[in-house]
């Protein structure tokens, strides 16, 4: 066990750092555009739950390479490693670019269809936000699947380093495109409010879609990206990338997609509980970073276990990761109530806001105890390639009781934003209940990705 936690440390400590930097500065630019308005608060929620959807599929899609690649990385074949890497960039990116076509195509038609019940202006700055920050889509698949890549090889120094690069920068764009610039009276850069907050995000993701792919071209100290205007579709490395993606992604799309069915439920709700379930979100992601942080390292740490055939040391890692991400978020969790009034402050002076958004973060200080077993122990069972199972699981559970219990509670018995966190608690609580048994059962254990050897092959 000893050996266990020093391996999680090590590979965890680093993605936590990274997840700390990347949430601060979300925060911070949430805060800022929370003193534009209300309205661009509102705006940027409603996006961010379409792009979101996205981003999320983009990195289920990466999950696949994270897998195969940590599995060769367990068996020590680096050759397979770096085939998997160009396999996986390449057609993601392909894939990103498609989605981004379609996307800007039905920008307009989209956007009233799934929030013309919103604000005149509400939906003027959302259109603004959506028709810039959906070009990054190609930029965001780079950064997630190599980051991806070099925390299947064990390497996750490099994306902290690139990440908190990028966050920083993204601040100090924002921040630029935002309010502007004036130097003796004269205008150096201007003001440009929302439309500044998507240029800030563009900007610093083109930088740090730049840097990572120096990086992968170069070669880290274990896998590298080569021969780049030489590329052919290898269906035997394919199949395992997206054997584990594709499920990943529809669990991605459909699990999303359910989230933004709920946003649509909250803007029938008012712009005050639109702008709320902004900041509990933005806060509510802050104190999930112990969380959040360990399951991306469970995924890597168990794929490796499964390349090199330890299917005892996958199941004593899985375990220790998600009891310790239990306690943590515990801890966190309860501590946050103290902070519950004053957090919301720093995102706006509105008073109904703080109140709403204070009310919630309450609960969730309590329901964060059981976030471990709806999403580390899952992303463990991603890792031994088990992905068709937490794919069902988490679509039964967005459907059902996030989105039907939740709209119930909601709106047909009047409990209001509340009631949509309420639903979306039972549905972690029911999730977890799911992996845990699935866990226990052992079946997780019965996938082959790619072919399973004893002893390590170092090609």
């Amino acid at each position: 066990m000893t050996l266990v936690r020093k391996d999680v440390v090590k590979l965890a400590a680093p993605i936590f750092v990274e997840q700390l930097f990347v949430t601060l500065m979300g925060m911070i630019n949430t805060m800022m555009a929370g003193h534009i308005g209300k309205e661009a608060v509102s705006a940027i929620g409603m996006i961010d739950s379409i792009n979101n959807i996205f981003i999320a599929f983009f990195s289920a899609l990466a999950v696949g390479g994270t897998v195969v690649v940590a599995q060769y990385i367990g068996q020590n074949n680096i050759r397979k490693a770096n085939e998997t890497t160009k396999q996986a960039l390449y057609s993601t990116i392909i894939i990103a670019f498609i989605i981004t076509i379609i996307m800007a195509i039905f920008r307009k038609p989209l956007l009233a269809f799934l929030f013309g019940n919103a604000e005149g202006q509400v939906i003027m700055d959302a259109n603004s936000y959506f028709g810039i920050t959906l070009l990054t889509y190609p930029l965001i698949t780079v950064d997630l699947v190599s980051n991806g890549i070099l925390r299947g090889a064990g390497d996750t120094k490099t994306p902290m380093k690139i990440s908190i690069l990028m966050n920083v920068l993204n601040v100090l764009f924002t921040a630029l495109f935002i309010w502007g610039i004036k130097f003796n009276g004269k205008v150096i850069v201007k003001s440009m409010g929302i439309t500044g907050a998507a240029l800030g995000i563009a900007t610093a993701r083109t930088i740090g879609a730049i840097i990572i792919l120096i990086v992968m071209v170069r070669g880290s100290r274990i896998v590298q990206l080569r021969k780049l205007t030489k590329f052919k579709f290898d269906k035997m490395l394919l199949k395992p990338i997206f054997g584990i993606g594709i499920p990943a992604s529809v669990e991605s799309l459909l699990f999303n997609g359910g989230k933004l069915i709920m946003q649509i439920f909250i803007v029938g709700m008012g712009t005050v509980a639109m702008a709320s379930n902004t900041v509990v979100n933005s806060i509510g992601n802050f104190l999930n970073i112990p969380g959040n942080s360990l399951v991306i390292a469970a995924t890597a740490l168990v794929g490796q276990h499964m390349g090199r055939a330890d299917d005892k040391g996958a199941e004593k890692c899985l375990s220790y990761i998600t009891k310790l991400s239990t306690v943590l978020l515990a801890v966190v969790g309860l501590s946050s109530i103290v902070f519950s009034r004053y957090l919301p402050a720093l995102y706006t002076g509105d008073s109904a806001i703080i109140k709403l958004s204070s009310q919630v973060l309450i609960v969730n200080a309590f329901a964060m105890v059981i976030w471990s077993s709806a999403f580390t122990l899952p992303a463990g069972l991603k890792g031994a390639g088990d992905a068709k199972y937490t794919m069902v699981t988490s679509i039964i559970g967005m459907w059902l009781f996030r989105i039907v219990f939740g709209n119930f509670l909601g709106n047909t018995l009047k409990i209001g934003l509340l009631g949509i966190f309420l639903g979306m608690y039972t549905d972690w609580l029911v999730r977890g209940i799911l992996y845990i048994i699935r866990f226990k059962s052992g079946k997780w254990k019965d996938h082959i990705v790619i072919k399973r050897v004893k002893t390590s092959v170092k090609i």
